[in-house]
């Protein structure tokens, strides 16, 4: 294996035991050590020497680290599953990245702890390493610790990791206001059809950057300056947002942004900028005032708040599964709206008192879903702006839609070869009918059956297809997860603790 951190080295561990038919207690007796040990070390919460994997390799006869490259990795998914017990939602994936490019504004110690290690994660981390930022995992390897250079080595940077990832878009806010010319490469990410960045270039210029899209490249002038009158966004955007907000912390004076995204991973950017003493007004609306500084040199501490698409992929994962699970940590303020729909749906669920996340702000809750009998909604399921259906949740409705009784409509207005992708739940059983590229029509209830099939290349998707198959009769395969590894953190290993069948194996490169 090429990857080395204690989870998935865990994963490997509890996957070639199992492989073996070997109980936990079993091992530990082979080893010389206690049942709650091997449980520390599958779990990826207990740090292994190379001389402990090389025994535990031994005691199970496969060879967990070896040398040269590997392959894609796949899941083998054996169902139908049914989950049990509570699984915690992990930090969010959208708001780690936009931290990550805000931290180029920050000349001080930037820490942002329980960061999810995701693949999105190490692909702007790849970046940042690249041009100069030091950036260093703590031993658990839950907190990143970043130091940027007074000079950035924009000439040195990776650019394949920069263009496996769109958020590389989000380094134009910051680095407007170090270099009077820079050039990004194109961003990538999901493929979700035509996503322009021209509401990027718009927004951008008024504060004096001008961006010409030649080779390969975007090719950047920048003469910083406050907007001389406030800014309307033409596309209420959440990149958009955060790169105007960071645009905005690094002049002095007021900036206004109008129809300003006020989505969860804007809100913990504000957040983050207001301890580096950035004033920020209005934050969870759609009108932001943004009092810059002149400078940022500060040592900051931050934890992002958990992330809500994950949570509706927990939800849902109870839901298709017909189990009683609690999903513990759920960001209630940004999953009101789905939870009313799924509520008038059918769904027996119950939600705890709120507490406040590590950030001191967003309001939690664990939400306990239990075994229920679903209908269709009457009406169409279609995402809007915060506070609305948020558009990454939009295709688990498709997952759940199935489970129900009825015809459900759904409406991806936003992105037109998503609707086209959630037609691989077929393959599985489903009964999905593209009505063109934006709308589905999804008929329930299903029978899941297993199938393997290639993972599609939009992260929300693929993981619809896992999802599914947990619930089909047989041994599923879904092959190539890299995107689901871009979003999720240790996504198998976590449901496999709740009760999944899920085998993570690679094919090797010889």
């Amino acid at each position: 294996m090429t990857v080395t951190t204690p989870t998935a080295i865990g994963s490997l561990i509890r996957d070639a035991r199992k492989h073996r038919g070997m109980t936990q207690n079993e091992l530990a007796d082979i080893l010389g050590t206690s049942q709650s040990a091997i449980h520390r070390i599958e779990t990826g919460n207990q740090n292994l020497s190379l001389d402990m994997i090389n025994r535990i390799a031994a005691a199970l006869g496969s060879e967990l680290i070896s040398p040269g490259n590997t392959g894609p990795e796949h899941l083998r998914v054996t169902g139908p599953t049914k989950l049990s017990g509570a699984i915690d939602v992990r930090s969010s994936k959208n708001a780690a990245v936009a931290l990550l490019c805000a931290s180029l504004l920050n000349r001080g110690r930037t820490t942002l702890t329980g960061i999810a290690r995701i693949e999105e994660v190490n692909r702007i981390v790849e970046v940042l390493t690249s041009i100069g930022v030091d950036c260093t995992w703590s031993e658990d390897g839950r907190d990143l610790v970043i130091t940027r250079p007074d000079t950035l080595r924009l000439d040195k940077m990776d650019v394949e990791a920069a263009r496996r990832t769109r958020s590389i878009i989000m380094f134009l806010g910051p680095l407007l206001h170090f270099y009077k010319e820079f050039q990004l490469p194109y961003a990538g990410g999901c493929d979700l059809g035509a996503r322009t960045v021209e509401p990027h270039m718009q927004l951008l210029r008024h504060f004096g950057l001008d961006v010409v899209a030649t080779d390969g490249a975007y090719q950047c002038t920048s003469n910083a300056h406050a907007p001389e009158r406030p800014i309307v966004l033409t596309e209420r955007g959440d990149t958009v947002t955060e790169n105007a907000i960071m645009a905005a912390s690094l002049i002095p004076g007021t900036t206004v942004l109008r129809n300003a995204s006020s989505n969860y991973m804007v809100q913990d950017l504000c957040f983050f900028l207001q301890r580096l003493g950035v004033e920020i007004e209005g934050i969870g609306t759609t009108t932001l005032t943004i009092t810059g500084v002149e400078s940022i040199a500060q040592d900051v501490e931050y934890a992002p708040s958990e992330d809500p698409i994950e949570a509706m992929s927990l939800i849902t994962a109870a839901i298709v599964t017909d189990s009683e699970l609690t999903i513990r940590r759920t960001p209630i303020e940004f999953l009101e709206i789905e939870l009313t729909i799924l509520r008038e749906m059918g769904l027996d669920f119950s939600v705890s008192d709120e507490y406040k996340a590590e950030n001191g702000h967003t309001r939690l809750v664990d939400v306990t879903v239990r075994p229920s009998k679903l209908k269709a909604p009457i009406d169409k399921i279609h995402p809007m702006p915060f506070p609305g259906v948020n558009i990454d949740n939009l295709p688990f409705f498709g997952v759940i839609a199935a489970q129900a009784e009825g015809r459900t409509l759904i409406n991806d207005w936003v992105y037109e070869n998503r609707a086209i992708r959630m037609t691989e739940l077929n393959k599985l059983g489903a009964n999905v009918q593209l009505l063109d590229p934006h709308r589905i029509i999804v008929n329930g209830p299903t029978k899941w059956r297993a199938q393997e099939i290639i993972c599609p290349p939009a992260l929300r998707p693929a993981v619809c297809l896992l999802l599914a198959m947990l619930a089909a009769k047989g041994t599923s395969i879904l092959r190539d997860v890299y995107v689901i590894n871009r979003g999720y953190e240790d996504l198998a290993n976590r449901l496999n603790q709740v009760g999944a069948d899920i085998y993570v194996f690679h094919d090797h490169i010889v």
